[in-house]
């Protein structure tokens, strides 16, 4: 775990990254919360770690420990900026009601996460931080990236939506006429950014 926030960072942000494919939002959503000087609760689930190391160059360390310095080292975050949870690490904040608020954004979000927390499943850290985040009325975003989705998928987002989640699937769009496979990756990043009321300059709103 890193060592207590300095007093002058922004309130903190949840990610959770699940076994979905598209590892580079979640992971560039990090970097962007760090830019922006907020601290930033980070949990991976197993089947996460298996897309990273499948999709990018990085294969990123299981322990919180030790996953605390490599994207503390990755970002250039400040001490104590980041902070990593494991599976089961129900003395973690976002554990509980009581816990320091904190909007909470699941990217990528797999379609088993999303079963689960549409269920209040909650058998590990990530589904009780996002059943935590919904009881207490809280930002929570989830961003799937699946096609085709199924009946199930559908009732599942229609019955997060109806209980004050916002689903925000990986979808890019064009019109900003991307030319890098980044370019890609920042409008969700983005998106997201925009749901949380937060300033970004990965790309200029609408009309501007």
């Amino acid at each position: 775990m890193g060592a207590d926030d300095a007093p002058e960072l922004r309130d903190p942000v949840t990610v959770a990254l699940t076994g979905a494919s598209g590892a580079q939002y979640g992971l560039r959503l990090i970097e962007a919360l760090v830019a922006a000087e907020h601290r930033v609760w980070v949990m991976i689930s197993k089947a996460a770690h298996l897309v990273i190391a499948t999709e990018t160059d990085e294969e990123l360390p299981a322990r919180p420990e030790r996953l605390v310095e490599a994207l503390t080292a990755r970002t250039g975050a400040v001490p104590g900026q980041i902070r990593c949870f494991g599976r089961e690490d129900w003395m973690a904040p976002v554990a509980s009601g009581s816990g320091a608020p904190s909007a909470m954004v699941i990217c990528p979000c797999s379609t088993g996460t999303l079963s689960a927390v549409a269920t209040g499943a909650s058998n590990n850290l990530i589904e009780r931080a996002a059943d935590v985040a919904l009881k207490e009325r809280r930002r929570l975003i989830l961003v799937p990236r699946e096609t085709p989705f199924s009946a199930i998928h559908l009732e599942h987002m229609l019955s997060l939506t109806r209980m004050g989640a916002v689903i925000l699937p990986a979808a890019p769009g064009f019109y900003h006429q991307p030319t890098r496979l980044e370019d890609l990756i920042d409008f969700i990043v983005a998106r997201i950014l925009n749901q949380l009321g937060i300033e970004h300059r990965l790309m200029p709103r609408w009309g501007e």
